[in-house]
C-alpha cells in the first residue's frame, strides 16, 4: 500500500470511528448531562477533533451526524426537543442540523487558517475547540430565538428577549465550552502525533 493509500485509510477510518462515537455518545449518558429542561452535551467533542484533524468537510459530515442524532431525540429522550418538535418539526429540524454543522465548518476553517499563520498547534487546538463550542451555542440559541422565539412556549422562558437568551445560556455553555475546549485540544493533539507516526 502506498503512502497516499494508507493516509486515505487512515482518514476514512477516522470519520468512521468519529461517526460511530458521536452515535454511541448520543444515545448513551456519555453524550448529554440532562437536568430538567437543561441540557448540556459533550457531542460537540468528537466533531470538533473531526474538524481539526480531518478538515471543515469532514467537520460538517460529523456536525450532521451530531444534528441528525440531536433530532432523533426530539422523539421522547429530550423534553425540549419533544416541545419544539409539536410546534413545527421543519423548524426544529433546522434548529438540530444548522449549528451543529457550522461547529465543524467553522472550527475546521480556522484551524487551517491558524496552521497557515504558524501559529503553535496547542493555540490552535484551543481556539478552534472552544470556536466549536461557541458555534454550536450562539447558532442554536439564535435559531430557537429566531424560529421560535414568537411562539408561548419560547415566552415562558421570559418575558424579554434578554430573559429568553438568559435562561438558554446559562452555566450549561460554560460547562460545554470548558469540556469541549479541554478534550478536544488533548485529544486532537494525540491523534494528529500518532496519525504522524502512521503514516
Amino acid at each position: 500500500m502506498t503512502n497516499q493509500n494508507r493516509s486515505r485509510t487512515l482518514h476514512l477510518t477516522l470519520l468512521a470511528m468519529l461517526s460511530a462515537i458521536i452515535v454511541l455518545m448520543a444515545f448513551t449518558p456519555l453524550g448529554y448531562l440532562k437536568v430538567g429542561l437543561v441540557e448540556i452535551t459533550f457531542l460537540t467533542v468528537p466533531v470538533v477533533i473531526g474538524a481539526i484533524i480531518l478538515g471543515p468537510l469532514d467537520g460538517a459530515i460529523l456536525g450532521a451526524v451530531f444534528g441528525l442524532t440531536s433530532f432523533a431525540q426530539c422523539f421522547g429522550t429530550s423534553a425540549f426537543g419533544a416541545a419544539i418538535l409539536g410546534i413545527s418539526p421543519v423548524f426544529t429540524f433546522i434548529v438540530c442540523l444548522v449549528p451543529r454543522i457550522l461547529i465543524g465548518i467553522i472550527s475546521g476553517y480556522l484551524s487551517k487558517w491558524l496552521e497557515k499563520k504558524q501559529v503553535e498547534d496547542i493555540i490552535n487546538y484551543v481556539f478552534s475547540s472552544l470556536a466549536g463550542a461557541l458555534t454550536n451555542t450562539v447558532f442554536f440559541v439564535g435559531l430557537v430565538i429566531l424560529l421560535f422565539g414568537q411562539t408561548d412556549y419560547i415566552q415562558s422562558f421570559g418575558d424579554s428577549l434578554i430573559k429568553i437568551i438568559g435562561a438558554f445560556i446559562t452555566t450549561n455553555a460554560v460547562i460545554e465550552a470548558i469540556v469541549c475546549t479541554v478534550l478536544g485540544t488533548v485529544i486532537a493533539k494525540a491523534l494528529v502525533f500518532a496519525r504522524k507516526k502512521l503514516t
